[in-house]
């Protein structure tokens, strides 16, 4: 069922709910440029157990573009699409700008959540400078010569991308998502820095890191566990999009993951 919710600012966010109407909730985010869809295969594997909620970040896929966004409104938009729902906990994953988003939502919203999974992100992504260089680059050309190299920092030498249904869907994304959408999010993600509130969560924590990811390395990985307690660390042989990449190895880690919790 999709769903069009109104956040807090009065802006519309597009949200698809999947699978058993009274079990526990997983919601999942999307990483910069991409969609809800980069989620199908999580969802397919979740839904005969779970109610899966997937959406598009604010300014990607179907959702509304947002101008001067921050980290902490990532986060509300979380929040605001559970009330909407009436889900009173859930268990958040997260991916790349979805990881921090969820980091965000561990210090801030931590009674919202059974638990927290970072996929592939960082307490800190990148340099502010690249950032807001990327973001007006963007505005100006367009995400053309982004689109044309993404292979190279979403997935591994070793990953058929090329023979790859969701893969490719997944890149189309990114060719589709609104030029502003996507600076406004590299904006925040610009000055989106929660290293000093890390010891702050108390929720239980999984970190699933990339072994080939070159954008948020397994040493970003560890020095989140160093900071917070009640933290897990897996590694999967993958890039930057492990959920894709290594469907199975993501979705096994995850599941023994939040079957303990429940």
């Amino acid at each position: 069922m999709i769903n069009t919710v109104t956040n807090r600012q009065g802006k519309t966010l597009s949200v698809l709910v999947e699978g058993k109407e009274n079990a526990p909730a997983i919601i999942f985010s999307n990483s910069l440029g991409t969609d809800k869809a980069m989620w199908d295969k999580q969802a397919a594997y979740f839904k005969d157990h779970f109610k899966v909620v997937r959406y598009d970040t604010r300014g990607h896929g179907k959702s509304e573009v947002i101008d001067d966004s921050t980290l902490a409104n990532l986060g509300e938009d979380v929040i605001d699409i559970l009330d909407a729902l009436n889900i009173a906990q859930a268990h958040f994953c997260g991916i790349s700008m979805g990881g921090i988003t969820g980091l965000w939502l561990a210090i801030n919203a931590s009674d919202r959540f059974h638990s927290i999974t970072v996929a592939n992100s960082a307490a800190k992504i990148g340099q502010a400078e690249a950032w807001l260089t990327r973001a007006d680059q963007v505005e100006k050309d367009g995400l053309d010569d982004l689109v044309e190299t993404t292979h190279s920092r979403w997935f591994s030498d070793a990953f058929d991308y090329q023979h790859d249904a969701l893969a490719q869907q997944t890149i189309l994304s990114l060719a589709e998502t609104p030029a502003r959408g996507y600076a406004n999010a590299c904006r925040a993600l610009a000055y989106a820095d929660v290293r000093a509130d890390l010891s702050k969560i108390s929720n239980d924590i999984l970190l699933i890191c990339g072994a080939k990811d070159p954008i948020t390395t397994v040493q970003d990985g560890e020095f989140i566990r160093a900071q917070v307690e009640n933290t897990d660390l897996k590694i999967i042989d993958a890039s930057h999009l492990s959920n894709i990449e290594c469907v199975d190895d993501f979705n096994q880690i995850f599941a023994q993951f939040i079957q303990k919790i429940q």
